[in-house]
C-alpha cells in the first residue's frame, strides 16, 4: 500500500477525521527516533485508523510493513490478564480462593492462604525466581512454576505490591493451565487468536518467525532524528547505572537470575517459540487494538460477531483498584486491577476507567469503556524508560483530540 501523504512515513487506512493520528505517527519518526512501527485504533467496534511505517532493522531497507509482527513485551500481560478474567467471569476461577486450590504445590512455604487475586495484582511477594536455572530449563515452563510453588515470598505476600515483571505470567499461566487444561498459548489460539481473527500468539509458529521485527535500542544512523536520552543503552544498563547492579528490579525484569544477561535474548526464535506470558506475546498493533475493541464491545469477523468478551459485571470487578502506594520493585507507584494496569500517570489511557497493560521499551494496548476507544502501539525501537513514552503519549492525545475528548492524564 501507498503512502497516504507524500513524504509520510505512514501506510495504511485513516478514517476521516482522524488525520491527526497519522501526523502523530509521523512526528514519531521525525522528533523521536522512531525505527519502524504501527498503530491501530478501534472507536465503538469500528477500525479508525491501522497504519505502519519505517524499517524492520535499522540500516536496512527491508519495510516495516502490514504482516511486519512485533514482540511487545509486558504488553503481553494484558492479555494473560484476560484469560484469567474470562475463567472468572465463567465461574471456573474465584480469585478469593487459595492458588493452592488449583495448584497444590503452590502451598509450599508458607504459601497455603495466598489468594488467586494476589498473583493477578503483583502482591505475591515472587518478583523473581530464587533457583539456578539454564536458559533452556526457563523455556520449559515446568522447571520454572515448580522453583516459584517451592519459593518462600520475597516480602509477607498481601503485605505490599511490587511488579512481577516476567514471574506474572508463569504464576497466572500455571493457574490458568491448572483450571483450563491448556498452556495461555493454546487459551489464547482458541479462545481469543481463532475467533477474532487475530494475529498474536503467546509461542509463536516456527512459520512466522521470519515476519518478526528485531528489537533494538539503537535509533536511526540518517540524522533524520535527535539522539533520545539513553541512546545506545538498554534498560538495564541505565537501572544498574542508577541503583546499582543488585537492584530487585534488576532481578523482577530478568525473572531468573542471569537472565538479562544473556545477550539479544528476545530476538533468539526459541525465546519467541516459547511460553512467557508476562513478556513474550507476539502480534501487531491492528491484533491488539481488535482484541481490546471485543473486550468492550462487539466486532465482527468472517461473518460473526464476536463480543464484549467482558461482561459489565466482570468489567467492574476487573477494574476495581488492587494496589495503592509505592511499587516495591519499581519504586513509584503502579495502580493495578484484576491483572490490567488501570489509567494512571504511570500508564495513561485516555479515560479514567482506561485499562490495558504497557511493555518495556514502549508498546501499549488498552481499552477505554466510557469512550468506545481500543487502542494498540508496537514497535521495534525500544526507548529506555518505563513509563511516559513520548510516541504513546502523543498518539494517544491525537485519538482523544479526534473524538473531541480530553483524555485523562495525557
Amino acid at each position: 500500500m501507498t503512502n497516504l501523504v507524500e513524504g509520510s512515513k505512514a501506510s495504511g487506512y485513516v478514517e476521516p477525521g482522524f488525520e491527526g493520528v497519522r501526523q502523530a505517527f509521523d512526528d514519531n519518526f521525525a522528533e523521536h527516533g522512531e525505527v519502524g512501527a504501527a498503530v491501530a485504533v478501534y472507536v465503538e467496534g469500528r477500525k479508525v485508523v491501522d497504519l505502519w511505517g519505517g524499517v524492520r532493522q535499522v540500516d536496512t531497507e527491508l519495510p516495516y510493513d502490514e504482516d511486519t509482527l512485533q514482540l511487545v513485551f509486558s504488553t503481553t500481560k494484558g492479555v494473560t490478564a484476560l484469560c484469567a478474567n474470562l475463567l472468572v467471569q465463567r465461574g471456573l476461577l474465584d480469585v478469593d480462593a487459595p492458588v493452592a486450590e488449583y495448584w497444590p504445590e503452590f502451598a509450599a512455604a508458607g504459601k497455603a492462604d495466598v489468594p488467586v487475586r494476589w498473583l493477578l495484582c503483583h502482591k505475591v511477594g515472587l518478583p523473581y525466581v530464587d533457583a539456578d536455572l539454564t536458559l533452556d530449563q526457563v523455556l520449559a515452563w515446568d522447571p520454572v512454576v515448580e522453583a516459584l510453588a517451592a519459593m518462600e515470598p520475597v516480602w509477607e505476600p498481601g503485605s505490599g505490591h511490587g511488579y512481577h515483571a516476567v514471574t506474572y505470567g508463569w504464576l497466572v499461566g500455571e493457574v490458568i493451565r491448572r483450571i483450563s487444561g491448556r498452556s495461555v498459548g493454546q487459551f489464547v489460539a482458541e479462545e481469543l487468536a481463532g475467533p477474532l481473527g487475530l494475529d498474536f500468539w503467546v509461542g509463536l509458529p516456527d512459520d512466522k518467525q521470519a515476519l518478526v521485527a528485531p528489537l533494538t535500542n539503537r535509533g536511526p544512523r540518517d540524522g533524520s532524528a535527535p539522539p533520545q536520552p539513553g541512546e545506545g543503552k538498554d534498560l538495564a544498563q541505565m537501572i544498574t547505572d542508577a541503583l546499582g547492579p543488585d537492584a530487585l528490579v534488576l532481578k523482577a525484569l530478568g525473572g531468573v537470575p542471569g537472565l538479562l544477561t544473556h545477550e539479544g535474548m528476545f530476538n533468539r526464535p526459541e525465546v519467541r517459540a516459547a511460553e512467557l506470558p508476562a513478556a513474550n506475546g507476539v502480534g501487531n498493533a491492528r491484533s491488539l487494538a481488535r482484541l481490546y475493541a471485543a473486550v468492550i464491545g462487539e466486532v465482527t469477523h468472517d461473518g460473526a460477531v464476536v463480543g464484549p468478551l467482558l461482561t459489565p459485571e466482570q468489567t467492574t470487578a476487573a477494574l476495581e483498584v488492587q494496589t495503592s502506594g509505592p511499587d516495591k520493585v519499581l519504586l513509584f507507584e503502579t495502580v493495578f486491577g484484576l491483572g490490567f494496569m488501570l489509567s494512571s500517570p504511570f500508564s495513561p489511557y485516555g479515560g479514567p476507567r482506561g485499562f490495558g497493560h504497557s511493555g518495556a521499551g514502549g508498546s501499549m494496548a488498552f481499552a477505554d469503556p466510557d469512550h468506545g476507544v481500543a487502542f494498540g502501539y508496537a514497535m521495534n525501537r525500544m526507548l529506555a524508560n518505563l513509563a511516559g513514552d513520548p510516541r504513546t503519549t502523543g498518539l494517544v492525545a491525537a485519538v482523544y483530540d479526534a473524538i473531541g475528548v480530553t483524555p485523562t492524564f495525557v
